[in-house]
């Protein structure tokens, strides 16, 4: 992973946002100029990072601004996109009573669209309802005749459907026949900070209203509709699968088997946190209002109870060198989904350029490993 700070957590943003679409040499001019302030600690200089970030992002901005007016469409869209990565990078990393962290938020969704309408890129924004209310998604078809598989892709504790468009993830999966249907469920993105819906352990809550909203979608094979999940996501979408029998394969990118015990260990200070203001982020996440009102509730977020439940085929990718979730969890996860037609698992190693958490550290081996086994494993059922 590239590590121009001292600690984990600002590289890891830092490793997303290139991920994810960002330029070289604009988030080495974000980073540049904050290398001092990251010694005095992960949390101390985010408000530094945030105003670094944004600065970047509003010079873009205005590039992308100066194209629009001369009409190129094309241009500026791909900067306003690109800009968005930024301003949600410099958003992602800020406590959550920071006052200028909304509006970075709300930019970094406008101008996400309006980048993504400017490039004329096929991507529907839709609604998923839910419990009386909604939740947000993108909708990314696959260009292909009549009903084809789909994939539900849920975010992990702190990323957003942005990032992972950003990733490619969707591009991925289009490229290979696979429609992608990108959730920000409760606890993450614009379910969390503009709809105020908290996460929950019971994940099967929002992902079978996801599944349902599928099921209205004639483009969508019902008998082919994937659950994915990474980092947190890893947890989610293995009990999602588990507990709805009508999803057709589950696959992660980071294994999550039992997030309550690691929170212990956290707390021990055992294993890298993914955000500054960790406990007062998880809070927010889940909704408690005390440390010890979390820490008794979070023994509920473990799928020792449930994936034994698993029916579809399963498959679990985890980087070998995660420094946030130990390889133990993604050993569990295999070795307890005892029902499954089928777990797959892959470690990798440096041999592959990728042994971070998620592939922070490269981005395209486990995204198109997980996209070339759901495909074949739509294909089989298809077959």
């Amino acid at each position: 992973m590239w590590e121009p700070f001292p600690n984990y957590v600002w590289n890891l943003s830092t490793n997303l946002a290139v991920m994810c679409g960002g330029n070289l040499g604009e988030v080495n001019a974000a980073c540049t100029p904050i290398l001092e302030a990251a010694r005095a600690g992960e949390d101390a200089g985010t408000a530094l990072f945030f105003d670094s970030w944004m600065d970047v992002a509003n010079k873009v901005l205005a590039s992308a601004d100066a194209d629009l007016a001369k009409g190129r469409h094309l241009s500026a869209g791909i900067k306003y996109q690109r800009a968005s990565n930024y301003l949600l990078t410099a958003e992602r990393m800020q406590a959550r009573d920071y006052p200028p962290r909304m509006q970075a938020y709300k930019d970094g969704l406008a101008y996400f669209r309006k980048g993504i309408e400017l490039q004329g890129l096929k991507v529907e924004f839709v609604q998923i309802p839910y419990e009386g209310a909604h939740y947000t998604a993108l909708f990314i078809p696959a260009d292909v005749e009549g009903p084809a598989p789909c994939v539900v892709s849920c975010n992990g504790l702190d990323s957003m459907k942005e990032q992972i468009f950003g990733a490619g993830n969707p591009e991925a999966n289009r490229v290979r026949g696979m429609h992608t249907l990108l959730i920000d469920q409760p606890g993450t993105g614009e379910a969390l900070r503009l709809l105020g819906l908290c996460g929950r352990y019971d994940a099967e809550g929002w992902g079978s209203a996801a599944f349902d909203y599928l099921l209205t979608r004639p483009e969508v094979d019902p008998k082919r509709i994937g659950m994915f999940g990474l980092s947190l996501g890893g947890y989610f979408a293995p009990r999602v699968a588990s507990m709805d029998n009508r999803f057709a394969l589950c696959c992660v990118m980071g294994a999550n088997h039992n997030w309550g015990e690691m929170q212990k260990r956290r707390m021990a200070r055992e294993g890298d946190n993914p955000v500054p203001h960790y406990w007062d982020h998880v809070r927010w996440v889940f909704g408690k209002d005390s440390q010890q009102t979390f820490m008794d509730w979070a023994p509920n977020m473990d799928l020792t109870p449930v994936i034994g439940r698993m029916r579809c085929p399963f498959f679990i990718m985890h980087g070998g060198g995660d420094r946030q979730i130990p390889v133990e969890y993604a050993e569990q996860s295999r070795d307890q989904a005892v029902n499954a037609a089928k777990v797959d698992f892959f470690i990798t190693g440096p041999e592959h350029f990728e042994v971070e958490h998620c592939g922070a550290d490269n981005g395209t081996f486990m995204r198109d490993m997980l996209a070339d086994w759901m495909a074949e494993t739509f294909a089989e059922m298809d077959g």
